[in-house]
């Protein structure tokens, strides 16, 4: 049985997910964040092996920690081949748009998805899927019972679409078509906020239910 422990990060607070096994000492890292101190604490503790670092989209506050995270764990980065550049592009992750945010510039990643990918890690099947609209290569993580949607679903929310590649219509299209077609009962690990499953949002969401947007 995974584990998934939530780390909110970085001056603009955002989730990043350390799944694990514990058995087998294996782990992935989801969104590894800015300012990753405490995530590497605990992988360092726990004598942790991380097969991956996956990114749901490259903006600064998903990928600031990035480099240190890579640095330690030696892991590959995945990442949509829509955002494989916006990595080493501050105008594009968007570090270079807000006064105060350090540069953000990274290295390549070592894998590139198109989206419809099943990766094998942790012994488990990860389904890769292209949830554009807060940003045109957002990519969704599901497995048995829970998806890890970056910053296209939050609890009672959803993902701001006013950023460089971001469109509202594609954003409503990925969460209507693609995520709420999940079961009910499936938990939802977002990019900032609480954890929520699709079930509630269908009831309390004013922007999936149609009270708004």
């Amino acid at each position: 049985m995974l584990q998934v422990e939530t780390y909110p990060l970085g001056p603009v607070i955002t989730n990043a997910y350390l799944v694990f096994d514990e058995p087998t000492k294996k782990g992935i890292v989801i969104d590894p964040g800015s300012e990753p101190e405490a995530l590497l604490k605990r992988i360092k503790e726990m004598e942790l092996e991380v097969e991956a670092i996956l990114l749901t989209h490259a903006h600064f506050d998903h990928i600031g920690g990035l480099e240190k995270v890579r640095a330690q764990t030696k892991a590959p980065v995945y990442i949509h081949q829509e955002e494989s550049e916006w990595l080493a592009d501050p105008q594009r992750n968007g570090s270079s748009l807000f006064p105060g945010v350090a540069t953000v510039v990274c290295n390549p990643a070592e894998h590139i998805l198109q989206g419809g990918e099943i990766l094998q890690l942790l012994g488990e099947q990860f389904e890769v899927i292209h949830t554009p609209g807060h940003s045109p290569g957002s990519i969704s993580f599901v497995l048995e019972g829970m998806i890890f949607s970056g910053d296209v679903l939050f609890a009672g929310s959803i993902g701001r679409t006013d950023l460089p590649g971001g469109d509202y219509s594609t954003l409503m299209m990925s969460i209507h078509d693609v995520l709420m077609e999940l079961p009910e009962e499936t938990v939802v690990y977002s990019g900032h906020g609480p954890v929520t499953t699709i079930g509630r949002e269908q009831e309390s969401n004013p922007f999936v239910n149609g009270m708004m947007g």
